[in-house]
């Protein structure tokens, strides 16, 4: 009897890979004093952007773009619950432990997306601040999940996009090295909650392993439990 396949069993939930963008525009370092006298810092400009072919060789078509940021801005930068990180972490997931600044405004003009972030007054937040005092050049990047697709020459993002943060980083070299050496080769599940790769890779390799006799039996075990585990990761 033929073996299931346990990714493929997931709608939707699997397949997807961790993204991550570096916006290759300089940033405008906004300076104001508060109430005390003490010197708050925010970051404008763009964010991201539609309609080209970016240095990874992804794009990302508009409308899919549009969907993933109304989606973004109405859970969280509306929300006031929109914070990224300073450099990126090994998932989609924001460490608080680790937020720099929270995203105030995204928004589109033509085919780029404009964006302000105020760097808050974390461990994180307070490193980036002395960056920019010492006159240190910061971009951001952008992170997110998908799946993509093989266009004319050029890895499309596909439908299924959803954008978890953008980041502040240093080197614009890194998130493209990140990418081809972690996120890329990696597939997760994303059904609000985290799956650990390995976690699945596991189960896989008992399906796989499994006498051929008992291989059926297994299969549907395994799918069982990683059901169960979905479960116990949703909240």
């Amino acid at each position: 009897m033929q073996q299931l396949n346990l990714q493929k069993l997931v709608i939707l939930e699997v397949n997807m890979k961790l993204i991550a963008e570096y916006t290759e525009q300089n940033l405008e370092v906004l300076t104001e004093a508060d109430e005390k006298g003490d010197k708050k810092y925010a970051i404008e400009g763009v964010f991201m952007q539609a309609n080209k072919k970016n240095r990874n060789g992804r794009i990302y078509p508009k409308p899919i773009m549009e969907k993933a940021l109304n989606k973004y801005n109405t859970e969280q930068v509306d929300k006031g619950r929109a914070v990224g990180e300073l450099n990126h972490p090994e998932g989609p997931t924001v460490n608080l432990d680790k937020v720099s600044h929270k995203i105030e405004r995204l928004e589109f003009k033509g085919d780029d997306v404009v964006g302000k972030a105020t760097i808050l007054e974390t461990p994180m937040g307070k490193i980036v601040k002395g960056l920019l005092d010492g006159g240190v050049q910061l971009g951001v990047s952008t992170r997110g999940m998908g799946s993509l697709e093989n266009r004319n020459g050029a890895m499309q993002v596909r439908d299924d996009f959803i954008l978890s943060t953008v980041d502040i980083v240093q080197d614009p070299s890194a998130p493209e090295a990140f990418v081809n050496g972690i996120m890329e080769g990696v597939e997760w599940v994303w059904n609000n909650g985290v799956l650990k790769p390995q976690e699945v890779e596991e189960m896989e390799t008992e399906i796989k392993n499994a006498p051929r006799k008992v291989a059926y039996e297994t299969s549907v075990r395994e799918f069982k439990n990683f059901l169960s585990l979905i479960k116990s990761r949703t909240f």
